[in-house]
């Protein structure tokens, strides 16, 4: 299965120990037979609320996959961390895009209520 796992740490932690706090997080996802995809930094940003009295958070965003008994200890590890102050994985499904079929009646009904509807408003200007 495929996961997005996203954790804000707190803007005190210094750059360096939020790269250890990652290495640390992709060896646990590797350590339970899963594969990290990518792992991307967005830095800090603003919070929407306060979180934890903390007006801004370092956001760690990482694509994985493996199973889904890989997720309890990920999600224990970054519970127990005092620099993590929000965390989530998620699911990721992927969906089939189906294009549908144009109804052709439909269109044509439409573009004749247009064709109408300008009519009208030709004649009225008149």
């Amino acid at each position: 299965m495929n996961y997005e796992s996203t954790f804000i740490t707190s803007p005190e932690l210094q750059p360096d120990k939020v790269e250890e706090l990652t290495a640390k997080v992709t060896k646990l996802i590797e350590s339970s037979k899963g594969t990290v995809k990518s792992v991307q930094q967005l830095g800090k940003k603003r919070l929407a609320y306060p979180i934890a009295k903390f007006r801004e958070g370092s956001y760690v965003y990482i694509e994985w996959s493996g199973e889904g008994s890989a997720i309890a200890p990920l999600e224990n590890f970054l519970k127990l961390n005092d620099s993590v102050i929000r965390y989530l994985t998620i699911k990721v499904e992927k969906k089939k895009v189906v294009a549908k079929k144009a109804a052709p009646k439909a269109a044509e009904a439409a573009s004749e209520v247009k064709k109408d509807d300008t009519a009208n408003q030709q004649s009225a200007l008149a």
